[in-house]
């Protein structure tokens, strides 16, 4: 294939209007532009149904730049539309299968979809006119005070025992009767909420084991099903499986997406949550009709010197976000969500695959506007990057905290709350771990612990309390569960490390993140379905395909770890309430050093961060021996030990304490 060249965004402007990708409306035409500047000839169609065979079809010109434009008459909204392209020179013509099929419109702001692996979009054309009843933003005043709950939208709703009522999950989440959803964001306490993918990704994979008209064969997935989300078609539409107009046929024909979208934030923000967004512009989605992969991947896609896609992170292909057009792409969807949907943030999936000058373009344009919107970067995605990602001021996932406290394997690398050192890990990492994994000390990461996203748990891998399980249990790694109410609720020593974990993780600096259901010891055990996996019964490490109760979450279960769930609630509240657990300048910390690495112990300050308070962290990660600890002068309250957690002091201690094995304390003093 010949060598793209690389193009500039200039867009075309008609009366000091600037007529951008997708559609346009002016006082007396409906204007459509689509960007795909290899084909000789491309034709805007549209539809009075989503389902009309025959649409009027018109003709576009392309401009200078690469776009392609028409101007249709009228107000246009209430119909649907797509765009099919031709290409005469056929070392231009896009290789694939779907290169003359009618394609939706990438910068579609809304499509119908049928529910299969090709989807069939059609962009859908309309006018909003939410009310947002002054509704603002949910931005921290410093991104430290965020404690993130990572989540599925429908894991917190779709169990029975959410109790939720409502036609789609949108609805569901924010229903005011129900167990899960928004209130039980509220009842634990956090701040902020993360989403999994929302932006429209196919829902569906090729039916496995068999081959499709295209080629295409599913060896991998037996639920044939994306779940997760992780593989996005269109960048500025919501996804519209969640809504109320949802049918067994296609999603989407209505604008209820949109709506219940934009209800859900407002819902949330009444609540003071912060409202991120998981999104995912490292690859497109790659079965369906996508516009970008099919149309026009020189522009959008990477490729090798042989004209092969690229793919370093096996998620099929790679984003050419170093192209100028891509990377607006980027910062178009960006900067839309926050307007429209005012999303207050997001974490950005394998975003070391997006090339640094992205970074910087993704930055500049949302904290021109929205300086304290909040940017998060997975720091994977062909190598590891954290400290790249802190130099362009992100904050990204901390994998050294993770790695550290509970280990990177839980039979072979196992951390601090097992009475290990994972391989990379020693005494002096961990204490930099407690500060921020700054850049200055051993194994740092970051120039400020503001770029620390700490975290134990998230949707890959095993969930905090199975890792748990499986490392004081190896042999129920392979085992067929057969009772599951005996391995969810967690034994003895199972609840002592889980616990030695939130507490050592709730007391290092930086952003506290925490999965869904990490708060009562979710166990993921991989539930029967009419689907052939041979993994039926074990525990899940990678969940993505499954929308059964494998993933949603069951209230139910709070109750048989209740004492771990109130620990939880306690430290959320007591980390909001102390600026210093979060956001101390480094050389507030001092540690104690005792004869056995394990036990750490640690002084924190208040004064710069403004807290009243000082405290004194005590964390014994010796499995069989009580650690002797002596106290810094004065009189101290607890405020957490083995077994609560609380923003309201519950005991007093002077001179000396004694820890027991695999536990933890955490003590306050009111500075004079």
């Amino acid at each position: 294939m010949q060598n793209p060249v690389v193009r500039s965004c200039n867009y075309m402007k008609i009366n000091n209007l600037e007529i951008k990708p997708g559609v346009t409306f002016t006082e007396s035409a409906t204007h459509f532009c689509i960007y795909c500047p290899n084909a000789s000839e491309m034709n805007c169609i549209l539809f009075d149904d989503f389902e009309s065979e025959n649409g009027v079809e018109h003709s576009m010109q392309i401009d200078a730049q690469g776009y392609w434009h028409v101007a249709i008459q009228g107000d246009q909204a209430g119909r649907w539309y797509g765009y099919k392209a031709k290409f005469n020179d056929e070392e231009l013509k896009p290789a694939g299968p779907y290169t003359d099929e009618l394609f939706a419109d990438p910068y579609s702001k809304h499509v119908t979809a049928h529910n299969s692996y090709r989807q069939d979009a059609r962009s859908y054309i309309f006018r909003d006119e939410f009310d947002w009843e002054n509704d603002a933003h949910c931005f921290p005043d410093d991104p430290r005070d965020l404690i993130i709950y990572e989540a599925h939208l429908k894991d917190l709703t779709a169990h029975p025992s959410s109790k939720s009522s409502g036609q789609g999950f949108y609805q569901k989440f924010i229903d005011r009767n129900q167990t899960g959803g928004i209130n039980h964001l509220k009842r634990l306490g956090v701040n902020c909420v993360e989403f999994l993918p929302l932006h429209k990704f196919p829902q569906c994979e090729p039916p496995f084991e068999q081959t499709t008209p295209e080629g295409f064969t599913n060896t991998w997935n037996p639920y044939s099903a994306n779940y997760w989300g992780y593989m996005t078609s269109y960048f500025f539409a919501p996804e519209s499986s969640f809504a109320s107009d949802y049918s067994n046929r296609y999603s989407g024909k209505t604008t209820a997406a949109i709506t219940e979208f934009k209800e859900m934030v407002k819902a949330l923000h009444k609540e003071n949550i912060t409202v991120l967004m998981d999104v995912v512009f490292n690859h497109t989605s790659l079965f369906d009709l996508n516009p970008l992969t099919h149309l026009c991947p020189d522009q959008y896609l990477r490729s090798d010197e042989k004209g092969h896609l690229l793919n370093r992170s096996g998620t099929g292909n790679e984003f050419r976000s170093e192209n100028p057009v891509a990377r607006q792409l980027i910062v178009d969807s960006i900067l839309y969500w926050m307007e429209e949907y005012h999303i207050d943030g997001f974490r950005f999936d394998l975003a070391a695959l997006l090339d640094r000058k992205s970074w910087d373009a993704i930055r500049t344009a949302v904290h021109e506007k929205y300086p304290n919107a909040v940017l998060i970067a997975e720091p994977w995605g062909g190598y590891y990057s954290p400290h790249h990602f802190s130099d362009h001021d992100w904050a990204s996932w901390n994998d050294r905290i993770r790695n550290s406290i509970k280990g990177s394997d839980p039979i072979h690398d196992k951390g601090f709350i097992f009475s290990d050192w994972q391989h990379e890990t020693r005494r002096e990492r961990l204490e930099n771990v407690f500060k921020g994994t700054l850049n200055h000390g051993e194994g740092g990461l970051y120039n400020t612990s503001a770029h620390s996203v700490n975290y134990l748990e998230s949707h890959d891998g095993y969930t905090l309390a199975d890792f748990i399980r499986i490392g004081l249990n190896p042999e129920l790694k392979d085992q067929v569960i057969q009772n599951r109410e005996e391995v969810v609720r967690l034994d003895e020593e199972e609840l002592k490390l889980a616990k030695l974990a939130a507490l050592s993780l709730f007391t290092a600096q930086g952003m506290t993140m925490i999965h869904t259901g990490q708060e009562f010891a979710r166990a993921k055990i991989i539930a029967k379905t009419p689907c052939p996996d041979d993994e039926v019964g074990r525990l899940d490490h990678n969940s993505y395909q499954k929308d059964n109760e494998t993933n949603w979450i069951n209230f139910n279960d709070i109750e048989l770890n209740r004492s771990l769930f109130e620990y939880y609630r306690g430290l959320i509240e007591i980390r909001k309430q102390s600026p210093a657990l979060r956001m101390c300048s480094p050389h507030e910390i001092s540690f104690e050093h005792y004869g056995n690495p394990l036990v750490i112990t640690f002084y924190i300050s208040g004064n710069d961060s403004g807290d009243f308070n000082d405290y004194y962290v005590l964390l014994n990660g010796m499995a069989d021996e009580t650690a002797h600890c002596k106290l810094p002068s004065g009189t101290w309250e607890v405020i957490a030990d083995e077994n609560i957690a609380s923003a309201q002091s519950f005991d007093i201690v002077q001179h000396s304490v004694n820890i027991a094995p695999c536990c933890g304390m955490l003590l306050r003093k009111l500075r004079h």
